[in-house]
């Protein structure tokens, strides 16, 4: 559809992430007229320069890891090494495959979009490349960009951000890794897979992904065997000397390698005359390198005046369920989203929905949580694949399952049922009821739940 600044739009999107372009085909197929505003390209960081581009990076450092390991098969194979721009040709088919079905299918739509910086103007106004375009509603969905730390300016040569680390030449001969969250434990994962020496330094205890729940579950499991971890490591500056990589605050002088930069934070430059500045109750209010005030119904995604932000990173976007929900506003058929799965895609997954066993109790009182684990070592399916793993499942005395936590091989496949029992409310007897095909790994959630149930079949606990 042809731009037409003129148009007064029912919801105008500022950002074609996959929380903006997800809002702009909601909104249209609700009916009403949109304009998606997009910088970049459409898409936004999760096609581009996150979700999918790390997934495919794993994915190559899982064959790496596969053809190593070979022997153990029974089949003969020699790994020869990694060729860098083989992976990034094969990375970037799968991106551009995408791409060009989502530009069909925002076209397809009847979308008004329009490519170029947008900057607010007004609470109903965005312009545009010299132009000015008006929406009853306004939808924020700008994204992320990477942050660092004091004295370690990212330079892209010693200093890396995971934007840099996507399109990287070579694989580097040593990684230090600030920060065990997603972002980082993914990247080590794909690091250490393709033969690089990784560490990763994280400020809390352990490493975040999943948090301490999945880690009592996985016990040595966990992404630390296939890495060197210093846990527990507040790092609060840096600098660069000389050709080595950071001094860190607190650290002695780390290995010659690369520094990933530590998560991400709101993009700036929003802000734009008559749009209030300062911090409020709920966050920052509007004004530029700032978040979006949150109203006191942050369930409903809005975020002051004039529209919503939907949270950085798309592991919590969820494919931009928060902007499809947020689209239905003006027309008050906002969906209702339940709580959505959590996956970190390192080496095992590590997957989970719900609340952790300490939350539980805290909520319902000691006596009155139960939980149950099955071990992926009496799971067929995990045998033949030779992963380890477990399962945990934390529920409500004679009540309903209220977290589900899975560590192990493709783990994220097995979430989307997690999240219907824990969403549904299931009791662990409904779902023991259920037949789940062998052999498969999405066996071992049915034993976890014959295990709560009191009827565990192939339980050695």
């Amino acid at each position: 559809m042809a731009n037409d600044a003129s148009t007064v739009f029912d919801v105008v999107i500022l950002g074609g992430g996959s929380g903006g372009y997800a809002a702009a085909l909601r909104a249209a197929q609700l009916g009403l007229q949109v304009a998606l505003i997009e910088k970049g390209k459409l898409g936004g960081t999760c096609l581009h320069n996150g979700c999918i581009p790390t997934k495919a990076l794993l994915h190559a450092g899982e064959v790496a890891d596969q053809t190593r390991e070979s022997a153990g098969f029974g089949v003969k194979a020699t790994f020869e090494g990694i060729d860098i721009q083989g992976v990034h040709a094969y990375k970037d088919g799968v991106v551009s495959g995408l791409y060009k079905g989502l530009q069909g299918l925002v076209a397809s739509r009847k979308i008004t979009y329009v490519s170029g910086e947008g900057r607010l103007s007004s609470p109903t106004t965005v312009d545009v490349n010299g132009e000015r375009y008006t929406g009853r509603h306004i939808l924020l969905a700008t994204g992320s960009v990477p942050k660092s730390l004091p004295g370690l300016a990212i330079d892209g040569n010693r200093v890396i951000s995971s934007d840099h680390a996507l399109t990287l030449d070579r694989v580097p001969q040593s990684v230090i890794v600030l920060g065990g969250g997603v972002i980082g434990v993914e990247f080590a994962s794909v690091w250490k897979s393709f033969g690089a020496e990784v560490t990763i330094i994280e400020a809390l205890p352990h490493l975040a992904p999943g948090g301490r729940e999945l880690l009592q579950a996985a016990g040595a499991r966990l992404p630390q065997a296939r890495h060197q971890v210093r846990a527990g490591r507040a790092l609060r500056r840096g600098r660069v000397h000389r050709d080595r990589c950071p001094r860190l605050a607190g650290e002695r002088q780390a290995d010659r390698g690369r520094a990933d930069a530590r998560g991400r934070r709101p993009r700036p430059g929003l802000g734009g005359p008559g749009l209030r500045g300062g911090r409020g109750r709920h966050g920052p209010r509007l004004c530029p390198g700032r978040r979006v005030h949150a109203d006191q119904r942050p369930h409903h995604l809005r975020r002051g005046r004039p529209g919503a932000d939907p949270p950085a990173g798309a592991r919590r976007l969820r494919r931009g369920h928060p902007g499809r929900r947020a689209a239905g506003r003006p027309q008050g058929r906002a969906d209702r989203l339940r709580r959505c799965p959590r996956v970190t895609y390192c080496n095992p997954e590590v997957a989970s929905v719900g609340i952790s066993e300490a939350k539980a109790k805290e909520l319902y009182g000691e006596d009155k949580v139960v939980t149950a684990k099955f071990n992926l070592a009496g799971n067929g399916k995990s045998k033949i694949l030779k992963t380890a793993g477990e399962i945990k499942l934390v529920q409500v005395k004679d009540g309903a399952v209220v977290g589900v936590h899975m560590v192990g091989e493709r783990m994220g496949e097995q979430v989307g049922e997690a999240q219907l029992i824990y969403n549904w409310e299931a009791l662990p007897s409904e779902v023991a009821q259920l037949i789940h095909a062998h052999p498969t790994q999405n066996e071992a959630l049915g034993e976890a739940h014959l295990a709560l149930a009191g009827k565990p079949l192939h339980n050695h606990d």
